[in-house]
């Protein structure tokens, strides 16, 4: 039998179908089943640690110094092969950690514990480990239990179940066991049906047990996430640029090796020169600094209460231009509240609250809780009126007739209490007046959940609760309030470029109230229902979602569409979830956002968890994303302009036909004293001006858009050049050993001063206290950086090919660094005006 016959098939058939009764099976038989179906658990895979630090050598750029070590031992150069290999190994071993770390801390957060539920077991009524519950099993459930496993109700009393971790509604859902559904009944309205992982909130059941693990709702969710989660923007770039210039590359080296053999060259000297640029070429310290760029900013977020798991996630939060997300637990606080009353007698009105009412502030339906806590707010004591006021009889919550009634002993006489919704009550109402209904009405359109309230004075129980007539004594809409900070989080968001869609499985009018008060649904927003999706081809509804702020009644299928038709058409999209429903979005999106209070399944396939519950945690994370997106770009601009650099001085040399101006040592040693202690500070760099005022850049532009390529040609080509004449001049005054020296540490300190210039985008004299204060790691890195080639020129200066430099050495050396710093200042001073006056 096909699973979406359980709700629309007698009961009866169904016990046939799968062979009990309403004694339940056997304990053989549960055996045998446990053979057939397997454990009511659902299977998880886990990416072994070997192949996780394997993963982290998966980059083009590594494979370019992978070949250069290779050259470099098969040339004899064990020791430059050494250090190239190290640099790569620490670069793998540091992503291989932070990983591992992350996923500790995740398995820190999953409970430990094992559920236990009661089920009948011939005849008799045995409390099982959830994990032992099979096909055709009789589960008993009351308040507070979470369902085991998918039920087809036999029997309910007043039974409402919480549904949010499967179908994102908020309020909890009335159950009857004994109506029988049309099988193209959506899974919100499957009111005979109860499913794994729901809890009872309120009333009884027992019901027949029709699907276990992955088989059940939850589980065929499960199923659909082995689809592999996207790349992260950063990742996407740095491998579409490494793949462009490892193209580049190739040919500048087969044109400099043809080049050299027709002009005669010495071989050796030939592959000396090519490993030189291959050294040049690659910045190895790029993976690595990008890697620390993240890890920093992952511990910046987990201040800000967000947990990181996969590192490069950390980027693609400055990338998204839509968030996606949950309302109930990210936009409101998860917890119904009473927003605001009417009352045609007000005395009656708490009286029913307080006595017909079988919450405490602990435990007990969500609704009957709010209600406490607003008598609490209007100085009721209710406790007191529990104990004053004897219950004399009960009528739980009915499904059908939609009402609860007690009868209490108040002052001497009998009332009969009843609390349910308006529909019911005002049949039964004597004081049906206009003014009731356009309350109710004005209630309902704000998105409030209306709750009436009705007495009347009894002589005994009644015998039938349709044949009374009551008074209504005032009326009561709650709602789920939003989150403190949520809506000037969205203002901000909106500000950013990137627009919020909020989807939901509540009804629209609630979803869409909810909206307006945060800011997110506006004038001329769309709200649409999960339903309407299905209408529209991916084009079409592309067009839709850039005007939509709401969506509600969605399906976990609803949202997984909306996430890959964004994605389709190139947009990056950050989704927030808690539930096993919200799985299949999570894992597919650019970045899956789970909630530190949601579901295991949500927490395992999501790439950040936040533990403070909050719209606003997620917008502060974009803020802080686009810090760190701006710093890698600084860092990026940094490293290729330097390796650049040294490209343009080595190939220009060459092409002149000039003896080569470094060795590849030296390149290494260049490595070490600039990108080595330079480069690890740019991570440490303050947000420069208001990121949240940009609009959301496509991943490729944000890090090798024109302009950053302009600005590491222009750099590289000026600082090729500048050196390349200071070394034919020296060439030309002093020796080649000493022109190399004197030209190494040119290069040297031409690095340090392109970095004083990278740490801002302004022009540095713009604000030369900003340009001092914005990170002062970098002058700490400088100094330390200056001490080392300090030790290399006069120390043991024959050990990098350098000779110890006097003063008019050094005024050689500045001199091409102000130069540089110059050119680069005036640069950025023409585009600060041109975009002044743009």
């Amino acid at each position: 039998m096909d699973d979406h016959r359980f709700y629309s098939t007698p009961v009866k058939d169904l016990l046939d179908f799968f062979n009990t009764g309403l004694n339940g099976l056997s304990d053989e038989e549960v055996k045998r089943r446990i053979e057939k179906y397997g454990l009511n658990e659902l299977e998880e895979k886990k990416e072994s640690s070997l192949l996780i630090f394997f993963r982290q050598f998966n980059n083009p750029l590594v494979y370019i110094l992978i070949v250069a070590i290779t050259i470099t031992f098969f040339m004899g150069d064990y020791i430059d092969a050494g250090i190239i290999a190290g640099i790569v190994f620490v670069n793998g071993l540091l992503g291989f950690f932070q990983e591992i770390k992350a996923r500790s801390s995740i398995e820190a957060l999953k409970k430990l514990t094992e559920t236990k539920t009661r089920v009948l077991r011939d005849g008799k009524e045995k409390t099982v480990s959830v994990s032992h519950i099979v096909p055709g099993d009789i589960v008993i459930l009351e308040e507070g239990d979470v369902v085991p496993a998918d039920i087809r109700l036999i029997d309910s009393v007043g039974l409402m179940v919480d549904e949010a971790i499967l179908t994102g509604e908020s309020i909890p859902v009335e159950k009857d066991a004994s109506i029988l559904l049309k099988e193209e009944t959506p899974i919100y309205n499957r009111k005979n049906m109860i499913f794994k992982g729901t809890i009872v909130v309120r009333g009884k059941a027992k019901g027949l047990v029709v699907a276990t693990g992955r088989r059940t709702e939850i589980g065929k969710i499960a199923e659909r996430i082995k689809e592999k989660s996207p790349e992260t923007p950063l990742n996407r770039a740095l491998k579409r640029f490494s793949m462009k210039w490892m193209i580049i590359l190739f040919f500048i080296l087969i044109f400099i090796f043809v080049l050299g053999l027709i002009q005669g060259r010495d071989l050796y000297k030939l592959f000396m020169l090519i490993i030189s640029e291959l050294v040049s070429a690659v910045p190895e310290g790029l993976p690595l600094v990008v890697t620390f760029v993240l890890v920093i900013g992952a511990l910046a977020l987990a201040k800000r209460k967000t947990l990181v798991k996969y590192l490069p996630s950390v980027e693609t939060l400055g990338s998204a231009t839509f968030i996606v997300s949950d309302k109930t637990g990210t936009i409101t606080e998860g917890k119904l509240k009473v927003e605001e009353y009417t009352a045609e007698d007000e005395e009656f009105l708490f009286l029913t609250a307080s006595l017909c009412n079988d919450a405490t502030l602990e435990k007990g339906d969500p609704l009957e809780i709010a209600l406490l806590r607003w008598l609490d707010e209007m100085g009721i004591d209710w406790i007191d009126m529990r104990e004053r006021y004897t219950r004399l009889w009960e009528q739980p919550f009915d499904t059908k007739l939609r009402f609860m009634a007690t009868v209490n002993e108040i002052d001497g006489k009998k009332y009969l209490l009843i609390k349910g919704a308006f529909e019911s009550l005002i049949e039964l109402a004597e004081n049906r007046d206009e003014k009731l209904f356009k309350e109710h009405d004005r209630m309902a359109e704000k998105g409030l959940r209306v709750l009436a309230f009705g007495y009347t004075e009894v002589d005994r129980k009644p015998e039938s609760l349709t044949d009374i007539k009551i008074k209504i004594s005032g009326l009561v809409g709650f709602i789920d309030p939003p989150k403190e900070g949520v809506k000037e989080a969205v203002e901000i968001a909106k500000r950013a470029g990137i627009r919020v869609i909020m989807v939901t499985g509540d009804n629209l009018k609630t979803a869409k109230a909810v909206a307006e008060k945060v800011s997110i649904f506006g004038k001329g927003d769309i709200a649409l229902l999960g339903s309407d999706i299905k209408k529209y081809s991916d084009d079409e509804l592309y067009q839709i979602l850039k005007r939509t702020s709401v969506i509600a009644r969605a399906t976990p299928e609803d949202k997984y569409r909306i996430v890959k038709v964004l994605q389709k058409n190139k947009e990056i999209v950050a989704v927030t979830g808690d539930g096993v429903n919200d799985v299949p979005a999570l894992k597919v999106a650019d970045l899956g956002i789970a909630m530190g209070s949601g579901t295991e399944a949500a927490k395992d396939v999501a790439k950040m968890i936040i533990t403070d519950n909050n719209l606003a945690v997620i917008v502060d994370a974009v803020k802080q994303g686009r810090i760190i997106a701006h710093n890698i770009r600084k860092v990026i601009y940094y490293l290729l302009s330097c390796s650049f650099g040294e490209i343009m001085l080595l190939t220009s040399a060459f092409l002149l036909k000039l003896p080569l101006p470094l060795y590849p040592l030296q390149i290494l040693w260049i490595n070490v004293v600039t990108e080595g202690v330079q480069d690890k500070t740019f991570p440490f760099s303050r947000e420069e001006k208001d990121v949240m005022s940009e609009k959301p850049k496509k991943p490729e532009k944000t890090f090798f858009d024109k302009k950053q390529l302009f600005d590491i040609s222009f750099t590289a080509f000026f600082m090729g050049g500048v050196n390349l004449i200071l070394f034919i001049y020296l060439l030309e005054v002093t020796t080649y050993e000493r022109a190399v020296g004197i030209t190494f540490t040119s290069l040297i300190a031409n690095q340090w001063f392109n970095g004083f210039q990278a740490i801002r985008e302004e022009p540095f004299f713009k604000n030369i206290i900003k340009s001092f204060t914005v990170n002062p790691y970098m002058y700490l890195g400088v100094g330390i950086g200056v001490a080392l080639q300090l030790s290399a020129t006069y120390l043991f200066p024959q050990w990098l090919h350098t000779v110890p430099l006097t003063l008019n050495d050094w005024l050689l050396i500045l001199l091409t660094c102000t130069s540089l710093f110059l050119i680069i200042e005036i640069k950025k001073w023409v585009e600060y005006m041109m975009e002044r006056k743009i």
